[in-house]
């Protein structure tokens, strides 16, 4: 019923009330106390009823303003996932779309009447369909945002990369119940968007510096990302015994962070004199340029890491010093006359954190190695690998 006119007929039903209670007390043949009593509480009970309907009239107002509210902030959201620049989509676990902003629509080039219900397979190149299926199903098993990068064919055949942001959503009983899917098109940058985002100076411009001598230890920060002006970083930790390992070197043009390792000890100390800029990573996250010109510097330390990784499951100290030094030769060597030199200078104590082995036992290796002639020093105690092939014959 509408409150308002149920307020009206209780206003008209109090008047009645109100005329007959007069009438009652004053006719002859009534007792005195009998009628106006009963009206009396008649009358007062239509008093509380008519109170309560107000109270109840006010409370609906609220409640109407408080759904306007809700409604415009609705609205407000509902614009903001629809006009969006990136495309978004919200999946079934199983990848069926239930819901698509335009921007997704257009980049699938079809109208969203017709994506919504579809499986997203049918937009992913046949190539790349099993490696799709394999991450939704990975999907299931964790609570991480993944990154994907997947290959799509437009309606009309047309075909495009696409980067995606993928989040699971989980019900009380953790069971997926939503895929929420970012998608950018990476294919259709102009040339010199790219070759701008590249460029050194675009990324230092307007920063502070910050140098450090060699030697000294370098401040590290979760909110911030380090990007190497000048100079060569080396970054490490400690094991249980509080014995150096080194897990990687950082040059000019690259990036290192404590934000980009789980490691709860790490380090990075200057190998030479560096400088330093700072990139904050909520600025990362906000600024798509920015985010595209890093992800080639985050890539090339990932695969540094790896590297460095399979050092440690080689059985033999010899083939982990041959590998290493083939590795320091493609990050940090210069090539000279005589061979490659180091730029910067390696102690034994650094080789031997590298290789899981003692220092006694790297200063062995590289005096057979000079016995060989495949290594030798300069007059600052740089390594300079000779031309020919580092390779120490193993121990029996």
């Amino acid at each position: 019923m509408n409150i308002k006119l149920f307020i009206q007929r209780l206003e008209a039903l109090h008047k009645p009330l109100a005329d007959l209670y007069q009438t009652a007390s004053i006719l002859p043949w009534i007792p005195p106390d009998m009628l106006p009593q009963a009206f009396q509480e008649l009358y007062s009970t239509s008093k509380m009823v008519q109170l309560a309907a107000e109270e109840l009239y006010q409370q609906n107002e609220a409640l109407k303003e408080t759904q306007n509210l809700l409604e415009t902030e609705r609205q407000h959201y509902q614009d903001l996932f629809e006009y969006a620049p990136d495309g978004y989509l919200v999946t079934n676990p199983e990848g069926i779309i239930e819901n698509a902003n335009l921007t997704a629509a257009k980049l699938l080039n079809i109208s969203r009447q017709f994506l919504i219900g579809k499986a997203m397979i049918n937009f992913v190149c046949l190539e790349e369909r099993q490696h799709f299926r394999h991450e939704l199903n990975q999907l299931h098993h964790t609570d991480r945002t993944k990154e994907l990068v997947i290959r799509l064919q437009q309606r009309h055949g047309e075909y495009f990369d696409a980067a995606f942001t993928v989040k699971v959503v989980r019900d009380q009983q953790t069971q997926a119940v939503h895929l929420l899917w970012l998608i950018r098109n990476i294919g259709d940058r102009q040339p010199t968007e790219l070759q701008s985002a590249k460029n050194y100076s675009d990324l230092i411009e307007n920063r502070p510096r910050y140098k450090h001598s060699k030697g000294e230890n370098i401040s590290l920060n979760n909110s911030v990302v380090w990007y190497i002006c000048r100079g060569l970083v080396k970054l490490s930790t400690f094991s249980e015994t509080g014995e150096e390992v080194l897990l990687g070197l950082a040059k000019t043009q690259m990036v290192f962070g404590s934000s980009m390792t789980s490691l709860s000890i790490y380090q990075a100390t200057a190998l030479s004199d560096v400088e330093l800029v700072p990139i904050y990573a909520s600025e990362i996250l906000v600024t798509p340029k920015l985010s595209h010109t890093l992800l080639p510097k985050i890539n090339q330390r990932l695969q540094q890491t790896e590297s460095f990784l399979v050092i440690s499951k080689k059985q033999l100290v010899e083939d982990r010093l041959n590998y290493l030094l083939e590795l320091l030769k493609q990050e940090v060597g210069e090539q000279i006359e005589s061979g490659t030199r180091f730029s910067v200078r390696f102690t034994h104590e650094d080789i031997a954190s590298a290789c899981g082995t003692t220092r006694v036992t790297i200063t062995r290796l590289f005096g057979k190695l000079q016995q060989q002639g495949l290594i030798t020093f300069d007059a600052k105690k740089h390594i300079i690998l000779k031309n020919s092939e580092v390779r120490i014959q193993k121990s029996e």
